[in-house]
């Protein structure tokens, strides 16, 4: 689709945020109580933001990128052409169900593709707003919404698209990537991860606790970067428990359950879950479960073992456990010997302790937001375009060959090693 055909569509997907905007955060309020600040923030505004870079950039980000030639290819134009890969798919999750649906759409439309939309039935109100009020803000005959549970999912990615973009756990991750390998289809994933957070002997506790309470318990602990898990010495446990309480307190409330700015539980089944995961250590603050309500206060969980359940699954709600370990060095082995996670928290004063914890790499395959999204949509061909007029030059290749011609082309050819690098 041309740049044009692709503006008009980004600007319509920009206005479906503007006019649905109140029925937005009543759908993420009934599907997971999400307050209407986080919803605001994190569904619309970071939505919007990467459309409006993304329209400022487009023009720029779909020119062709020009090449380094070798001698052989001097009077070539050698470049790279971003063509889009055709009819993608795309899959949102539940935990943040309009922008991790929508910020794949926007790169998948600046790239020039078609696209079929299925967001989470777990939502369902938004998974019913996309349904009934998107495609009427694009075009049909390009961009699709499905509705679909885990039976017709399975049917859907029966069929050959030419990417799949999916954001949810590891475990249907296994599942879209094994559909696409069925028709060598690339895939992009966001899996999540387990993400550790080192808290040093040296740093402010209560900056610290203010951090890690509000990444942990925003949107009730139902965030993909969230730190799952802290990492400290004991002697810092007995510094930062009374700190994380009194924050909590600060955020929410003497009773949390009573803050319109804490969510809940997005359905029964993940209710469950956490509550089985609350099993694991013993609970040093909150505790409290409603199923009725699908409330489970904003918990922090110590004395749990590298055994436990709440140590080994994805937590994704409001329960953070501490670890002990005597060092650093140790939480460095804890975070090594275990599955990369999506994100890594570091809190120290000394300078040194961020660099060393943060070589990690992502739960999951590919990148994406700004430009790397509209990359991922992108297939980058690798293009030479040789007049016909300089078919004097292609002689030396063609047969018969001779000893000459092998030295005149490899000199032509040849890249030279210009000699080591340092590394800083």
């Amino acid at each position: 689709r041309p740049m044009e055909y692709r503006v008009a569509q980004l600007e319509a997907l920009g206005r479906f945020l503007e006019e649905k905007k109140q029925e937005i955060l009543e759908a993420t309020a009934l599907d997971l109580g999400k307050p209407p600040f986080e919803a605001e923030l994190t569904e619309i505004l970071l939505c919007k933001n990467e459309l409006h870079e993304t329209l400022n950039n487009l023009c720029q980000w779909m020119k062709d990128e020009h090449v380094e030639r070798n001698m052989a290819t001097q009077l070539d134009s050698a470049f790279i052409r971003k063509d889009p890969y055709g009819v993608v798919l795309i899959m949102g999750p539940w935990c943040c169900p309009v922008n991790l649906l929508l910020g794949p759409l926007i790169g998948a439309i600046a790239a020039g593709n078609c696209a079929v939309i299925k967001p989470s039935e777990m939502t369902k109100n938004v998974e019913k707003l996309m349904a009934e009020a998107l495609p009427s803000y694009l075009d049909r005959d390009c961009y699709a919404v499905v509705s679909a549970g885990v039976q017709e999912t399975t049917r859907l990615l029966e069929n050959k698209f030419d990417y799949i973009f999916f954001t949810g756990s590891p475990s249907m991750g296994r599942l879209v990537m094994a559909a696409a390998a069925q028709h060598l289809t690339p895939v992009m994933l966001e899996l999540g991860g387990k993400n550790p957070c080192y808290v040093s002997d040296t740093c402010d506790v209560r900056s610290v606790a203010r951090r890690v309470a509000w990444g942990r318990f925003f949107n009730a602990g139902q965030t993909c970067v969230a730190p799952d898990y802290v990492l400290c010495t004991l002697e810092m446990q007995e510094k930062l428990l009374p700190a994380l309480q009194k924050v909590i307190t600060e955020f929410y409330g003497s009773n949390p359950r009573e803050s319109s700015d804490f969510g809940r539980i997005v359905d029964e089944k993940e209710f469950r879950r956490l509550q089985m995961l609350l099993r694991s250590g013993r609970v040093a603050i909150g505790g409290q479960t409603d199923e009725k309500d699908l409330y489970i206060a904003p918990t922090v969980v110590v004395d749990v073992q590298p055994s436990d359940p709440i140590m080994q699954d994805i937590i994704l709600g409001p329960i953070l456990p501490i670890f002990i370990v005597a060092n650093m060095d140790e939480a460095i082995d804890f975070i090594n010997n275990r599955e990369r996670p999506l994100a890594v928290y570091a809190f120290s004063s000394d300078d040194k302790v961020c660099p060393v914890l943060c070589v990690t790499g992502c739960s999951g395959l590919g990148k994406y937001h700004g430009k790397f999204t509209f990359d991922t949509f992108s297939h980058q061909r690798g293009c030479l375009h040789r007049n016909m007029g300089l078919e004097a030059l292609n002689a030396l290749r063609y047969p018969p060959y001779s000893q000459h011609r092998v030295g005149i082309v490899c000199a032509a050819s040849r890249v030279k090693h210009k000699g080591s690098c340092t590394l800083l």
